[in-house]
């Protein structure tokens, strides 16, 4: 299935390319993931002393809360960016991409956030924090690969839009160059 969106996707000009080894490093951390937070939660449960401070009453909404938002950020993240041909590479700064400027990773990230909050896994919790620095070193190089393309009209969205974490307000100095 992936070479088969791999092929789908290839010779799109409106794409500023991935990392080569992006998606098999997704679905690796993905199976490591799972097999430790499933072990330690379910098994072996070394490292979740601390599901017992935390109250289920507290969990269950959160995760909620984590894995609907997970979802709506990849799906809404990944229709804008696959769904649609554009014939002219542009940015992408409407939906998901006005608030967060990577939120198809941000999704993936909430996902394990999810998990982990369900069972409070310091080993998940490792391997989680390996997510994130390898989630980081994705958005950076594609981010490489949007500057070259579109250079100070990248530079602005980056201004503009964090990477990770919503702003609900405008930053002044965005409003003033506006």
């Amino acid at each position: 299935m992936n070479e088969l969106l791999k092929k789908e996707h290839k010779g799109r000009k409106d794409l500023a390319g991935e990392y080569k080894f992006g998606d098999t490093g997704q679905l690796i951390l993905l199976f490591v993931f799972i097999v430790i937070w499933g072990a330690d939660s379910f098994f072996f449960r070394y490292s979740t002393f601390l599901s017992f401070y935390v109250r289920w009453y507290v969990q269950i909404p959160l995760a909620i809360l984590f894995m609907f938002a997970s979802g709506y950020l990849a799906q809404k993240g990944l229709k804008l960016v696959f769904g649609d041909f554009r014939a002219e590479p542009e940015i992408i700064d409407k939906g998901v991409f006005r608030f967060v400027r990577h939120p198809i990773y941000l999704g993936a990230i909430l996902f394990y956030l999810t998990m982990i909050i369900l069972t409070v896994s310091l080993l998940a919790i490792v391997v989680f924090l390996i997510i994130i620095v390898f989630y980081y070193y994705l958005a950076r190089y594609e981010e490489k690969l949007l500057l070259k393309k579109f250079d100070g009209e990248y530079e602005a969205y980056m201004r503009r839009v964090p990477m990770w974490i919503p702003r609900f307000r405008k930053k002044k100095d965005c409003e003033n160059n506006a």
